[in-house]
């Protein structure tokens, strides 16, 4: 079956799918994205994606393409016309197609709305979270706004790079005081030496993650107290555990830092259970 995008308003083959050389998005990098896991063919904390969405928008000033009722259906339409029951669904707005030059186009240039979607194999998912995954650390060389969540990738996809040829999955990006703010396409977590679930807070301009909010809410249900602070390199190879968060990989855990074994290098109890807790909440709240 071949694959099938939405393109500004049509559905056609994802092989055939184009947009113009003038657009926004290629010149500039002018637009914005968003990823939703999906799961049983639903839209996992859809609301939460669509929130940010909103935000990222208007942080850019790009007017939203669509309502977010209009936009829940085309998602879903294209996740059907895919045949994905567990996956994720893409999203790129971008400002539109216009004459090249850096300030914006006229205000009624129409934004240009691209949506494809592809399955997961969600039992190798549960294989490599059950063995863990490794990271690399790397000095941060990302914009100050990582809060907006923009297709202007090229740091992360370096770092993703290195963190390939290193056999890593992920790597944690450093601030210049030695503290670690977020990985290249997530949210870095640790328990510490201590036993407290620490995480980045949002006002240090990283990403507002989808998944990281939702986990947030189930640890609060949980009884269970996080701590919302930094922690350095060291901190994070002293921990007892460490994972990360994102639509792409769920809840994974981190059991080798720069090559370090993360506590006695083995997925730990606090990861595997808050991994089962965030993939039951988020099944039972999907759109």
């Amino acid at each position: 079956m071949p694959k099938i995008a939405y393109v500004n308003g049509q559905y056609v083959r994802q092989s055939e799918a184009a947009v113009s050389i003038e657009d926004r998005g290629f010149q500039f990098a002018d637009s914005v994205y968003e990823v939703w896991a999906v799961l049983g063919g639903r839209l996992a904390d859809g609301a939460g994606h669509f929130q940010r969405l909103e935000r990222s928008l208007g942080e850019l000033s790009i007017p939203a393409p669509m309502s977010a009722r209009a936009l829940e259906r085309v998602l879903k339409e294209t996740i059907r016309r895919n045949q994905v029951r567990e996956g994720l669904v893409y999203l790129q707005v971008t400002r539109g197609t216009a004459t090249r030059d850096h300030v914006f186009p006229s205000d009624e240039t129409p934004a240009t709305v691209v949506i494809t979607a592809k399955s997961v194999d969600r039992r190798a998912a549960d294989i490599r979270a059950d063995r863990g995954a490794a990271v690399i650390t790397l000095p941060e060389s990302r914009w100050a706004r990582c809060d907006i969540k923009t297709t202007g990738l090229l740091p992360n996809v370096l770092a993703k790079q290195k963190a390939k040829a290193a056999g890593a999955v992920e790597a944690w990006f450093v601030d210049a005081l030695g503290l670690i703010t977020e990985g290249a396409s997530s949210n870095a977590w640790i328990i510490d030496e201590a036993g407290m679930v620490r995480t980045r807070d949002t006002g240090a301009n990283i990403l507002r993650g989808i998944t990281r909010g939702t986990l947030l809410s189930v640890m609060a249900r949980e009884g269970m107290t996080v701590e919302e602070r930094p922690f350095s390199i060291d901190e994070a190879k002293k921990a007892r555990e460490a994972f990360i968060t994102g639509a792409g990989t769920l809840l994974l855990p981190i059991v080798k830092i720069d090559g370090a074994p993360v506590g006695d290098g083995a997925v730990g109890p606090v990861a595997k259970r808050l991994r089962w807790l965030y993939i039951e909440e988020a099944r039972r709240t999907a759109l």
